[in-house]
């Protein structure tokens, strides 16, 4: 985001100084009603570069917070694009309503546009009514599951019984539990890489508000004859005695990879066994394979959860960025007020190889907005479903059905953890 401060009335937003983090960390326990220790809030500083930060004033009181992460994120055929991450984003009680949060998102829509660092931007929704309103469109979803005991048994998959499978400790493990995501990477839009010692602080977080209740971060990995990791779990398991004498641990699968299907089911096999334990929780995506392992998923309590808000800063060089499923030619008129430069009519050109997206004088096919257009990036919602809810008018006849075909993808996008 640029170095300048952005005016705005009377709440100017620019980055913080050093001097201002105790105040920026302050207002992030006011906006969070949150009282985390020191430890956590140095790891978040941390992570978040000081030119990254940005904050909105009254005078010298700092009264709005936000941030951004720099990620590479996975996009649909195995391509990635820069993306960034919008975080940490509160406004103080007694300043809501009088235009802070629309300056903070104007500070970072402008800044990515210009400096051209960033075709896309994600975040997390405390609430998606929000930043419906700036562009963002729900682009991942997940599944919250609580697997209760008697419906821990899985279908047999040949190779699963093969692997070695060992306790360790998280961080001595952390090197080659990486190899293992960073393989599958690529495989699954949404997905973001961690790089830097701290995101993999983040990751092995764990005092006690880390823990919420549960005990210490676990972690096992699956090796294969030669030794190699092919898969691991971190995961917690919180102590619970709900009747006398009768254990009821609640294990909180925090991640588990594998890098192929055997692998990945060996590492649930071990988590769906924990002894002295009545449930597993865990987040996985809406496709997993785990859902079609189970092999009685009626016990299974699943929950559909919204994730990622995608918003296309520049809509011409974040749909050349991504791949498509069938060849793809259409135009679209978008109309998008808070990013004045992505209105207009655009060609997009595309198949599995490549595309191209480029301004263009020729007739509208489809009429959608910036909000549509992030909804359907990722292939987790069609353009077809946003035509049949009302939200895309077709101009062309075949057009809608050509580029829902194109966008969409065979692999749910998600997202592996929180920013």
């Amino acid at each position: 985001m640029s170095s300048d401060a952005t005016p705005h009335a009377a709440h100017p937003v620019r980055p913080i100084t050093d001097d201002e983090v105790e105040a920026f960390t302050a207002q992030l326990d006011l906006g969070y009603h949150e009282n985390p220790p020191q430890e956590a809030h140095d790891l978040w500083m941390r992570l978040l570069p000081r030119e990254r930060t940005i904050a909105a004033f009254d005078g010298e009181e700092l009264v709005g917070t936000g941030g951004e992460f720099a990620f590479r994120m996975t996009v649909p055929g195995g391509a990635a694009v820069d993306a960034a991450g919008v975080s940490v984003i509160t406004v103080k009680a007694t300043h809501r309503r009088r235009g802070i949060l629309t300056a903070m998102m104007r500070h970072q829509m402008d800044g990515w546009h210009e400096r051209r660092d960033a075709s896309v931007a994600v975040l997390q929704a405390s609430e998606p009514a929000i930043y419906g309103r700036f562009g963002y469109g729900l682009g991942t979803q997940q599944l919250a599951l609580t697997i209760p005991r008697g419906a821990e048994a899985l279908a047999a998959v040949p190779g699963s019984e093969k692997f070695r499978l060992r306790m360790t400790d998280p961080l001595q493990a952390y090197d080659r539990c990486q190899e293992v995501h960073e393989a599958i990477l690529l495989s699954r839009p949404g997905m973001l890489p961690r790089v830097g010692d701290g995101w993999r602080d983040a990751a092995l977080a764990d005092h006690e508000f880390a823990r919420e209740g549960a005990g210490p971060l676990r972690c096992v990995l699956a090796e294969d004859a030669s030794g190699t990791t092919v898969g691991f779990a971190r995961y917690r398991v919180k102590d619970d005695h709900d009747i006398p004498g009768r254990p009821s641990g609640k294990v909180r699968v925090q991640e588990v990879y594998g890098r192929d299907l055997a692998s990945y089911a060996a590492m649930w096999r071990f988590l769906l066994e924990i002894d002295l334990v009545s449930e597993v929780r865990a987040a996985v995506p809406t496709d997993d394979p785990l859902m079609f392992l189970l092999a009685d998923t009626r016990q299974v309590v699943p929950r559909l959860e919204d994730s990622m808000y995608v918003r296309l800063v520049d809509v011409d060089r974040a749909l050349a960025a991504r791949r498509y499923a069938t060849a793809v030619d259409v135009v679209f008129e978008v109309s998008d007020a808070f990013c004045p430069w992505n209105t207009g009519r655009w060609r997009l050109s595309g198949d599995a190889d490549g595309a191209v997206c480029e301004r263009t004088t020729a007739p509208a096919d489809l009429v959608l907005g910036p909000r549509e257009l992030g909804a359907a990036y990722l292939g987790g919602f069609s353009l077809g479903a946003l035509g049949r809810a009302g939200r895309i008018e077709e101009l062309r006849p075949g057009a809608l059905a050509e580029a829902s075909r194109a966008l969409v993808s065979d692999v749910a996008p998600w997202l592996p953890f929180g920013f």
